[in-house]
């Protein structure tokens, strides 16, 4: 019960600080808004805003498994999340593009880690979509491991077209990767063991996947 209303107390408390940056941001408030996330960031990780910024996502996890259990573990890093999209969103608005992605990477790269270890676990209204964050970095050039993980994702909740999509970015940076090459075909030929409705559903229908494995078998 203890740990149940620790963490329905952290969402709110997430909840109300989101509301106040986002009107602050909204109004151009920005001071007021970077003093609110780096408190907050402070609470939840032991470091500001600018420190949390420069740790990797396994030292971010490294500080929040301190003296926690696991489900408040797992938590804490859905707040870190939210708080790390709405700290993107404040430095877009400030004109810090290249700050603001490496905030959205973060969160991405901490929710599909999330994911991986529980695929059927759903996350709460507040954390950030994936799909969202992808969509914010979609003009930034993302890291080889992101891609992977986007690729696994996608094809593991059936969204071929954007499974592809992530592969596609994959093979143009390693294109004489031939253990990758391996990778796609097979992936190109799970795909065509699929039925029409399913391709259809995940927006990549069998002749797209027939001409992409054709390609890439050239």
């Amino acid at each position: 019960m203890v740990r149940r209303d620790y963490i329905l107390r952290m969402i709110e408390q997430l909840a109300q600080l989101l509301a106040r940056t986002r009107g602050q941001i909204a109004g151009r408030k920005f001071d007021e808004a970077d003093t609110e996330l780096d408190k907050a960031f402070l609470e939840l990780t032991g470091a500001g805003a600018e420190a949390v910024a420069k740790l990797s996502e396994t030292e971010l996890l490294a500080k929040l498994t301190l003296d926690a259990p696991t489900i408040v573990v797992r938590e804490k890093t859905l707040v870190l999340t939210a708080l790390l999209q709405e700290a993107g969103q404040l430095r877009i608005a400030q004109g810090r593009e290249e700050e603001g992605e490496a905030c959205w990477l973060k969160a991405l790269n901490l929710l599909l880690a999330l994911k991986f270890q529980d695929p059927d676990n759903e996350f709460p209204e507040f954390v950030p979509k994936i799909d969202l964050l992808r969509d914010e970095l979609r003009d930034a050039a993302l890291p080889l491991q992101t891609h992977a993980a986007l690729w696994r994702y996608y094809e593991g909740i059936g969204a071929y077209a954007r499974a592809e999509d992530s592969l596609a970015s994959l093979l143009q940076d390693e294109p004489h990767n031939a253990a990758l090459q391996t990778e796609a075909r097979a992936f190109y030929e799970r795909l065509l063991r699929q039925s029409d409705s399913a391709l259809e559903s995940g927006n990549l229908p069998r002749a797209e996947v027939q001409a992409g494995l054709a390609e890439l078998c050239g």
